[in-house]
Order: structure tokens, then C-alpha cells, then sequence
């Protein structure tokens, strides 16, 4: 029986011979090595967002830089948050046997911290451009980092899911 959260995951299991324990469990493994990945990084950005604070030459910042750190802040801080939800969720529903809905609050979760992420990353991008050469540039560089995580992790993964869809 496929219900609206297993259907609306982006894989098909279509072909696979297992029933939909070893499914859910198959997919919240997944689910666990994304988490791994993006928190990994997630971490060193945090890391260095947090201790440039206490650096002699944070006082230097005009107070749009000091606006635009408070942000990126605001936004590791969010990403670590919506990453971990699915673990967090997963300890308080332990053998409550709903591991299909754990996957796909995971799921969603995940791309809710991919695009945190994506708006971290760019933004610090253009944090030190703006620090070290100036407004102009950092606009420049965030838009383009912007645009490449566009194309990256959306665009080319759309076309390679409906590629796929054709060629079945």
C-alpha cells in the first residue's frame, strides 16, 4: 500500500524487491549519510562565522557588515537546526513504528536545510568579498555563487530526474 509520503519521495523503487520496513529503513540510511555531508560542512562554516566575532578586526566592520554576519549567523544557526530535526524526531518516535513519516519529515527537512544552506554559503561568499574588497564584488560573487548552487543542485538534478522518467 503506497501512501502520499511514500509516493512523494524522489526515487522510485520500482524494481526493487523489498517490503516497506526494508524501504523505510533503506531510505532513512539515506536520509542519515545526507545529513552527514551537509552537516559536516555546515559545522566549519558555523565555526568560522562564530569565531571571527572574536577577532581584533570584527571591530572594523561598518554596521551593514555587522547586519549581514548577525544574518549568516541567524542562518547556520537555522540550517544546523532543520538538518538535526529528523534525528531529533527519530529519538522521540523510537519504536513507534512510523519510519515511513520519519523519512519523509527527513526528507523535506532536508531540502529545507539545503536551501538554508544555499543561502549561507552564498551569503558568506559575499560576506568576505564585501569585507575585503567591497560592496560591488560581494554582490557579484554572492549572485554568481548563487547562480552556480542554482544550477548545481536544481536545475541539472531536475533534468536528470525527468531524463530519467523518459528513458523508462
Amino acid at each position: 500500500m503506497t501512501d502520499r509520503r511514500d509516493s512523494a519521495l524522489p526515487d522510485s523503487d520500482e524494481g526493487r524487491d523489498e517490503t516497506v520496513e526494508e524501504r523505510a529503513d533503506r531510505r532513512w540510511i539515506e536520509v542519515l549519510q545526507e545529513l552527514r555531508v551537509l552537516q559536516t560542512g555546515t559545522q566549519i562554516l558555523t565555526g568560522f562565522l562564530l569565531a571571527l566575532a572574536f577577532q581584533p578586526v570584527f571591530a572594523d566592520l561598518g554596521a551593514g557588515q555587522r547586519g549581514m554576519y548577525l544574518v549568516l549567523v541567524s542562518l547556520a544557526a537555522l540550517s544546523a537546526v532543520i538538518a538535526l530535526a529528523p534525528v531529533a524526531l527519530h529519538r522521540i518516535v523510537f519504536r513507534r513504528r512510523v519510519k515511513p513519516e520519519v523519512v519523509y519529515f527527513g526528507h523535506v527537512a532536508l531540502i529545507a536545510a539545503l536551501a538554508a544552506v544555499s543561502l549561507l554559503l552564498a551569503g558568506v561568499v559575499a560576506f568576505v568579498f564585501d569585507v575585503i574588497i567591497g560592496d560591488g564584488a560581494a554582490w557579484v560573487a554572492g549572485i554568481a555563487l548563487g547562480a552556480v548552487i542554482l544550477v548545481l543542485w536544481v536545475i541539472v538534478p531536475t533534468a536528470i530526474r525527468r531524463w530519467g522518467r523518459n528513458t523508462q
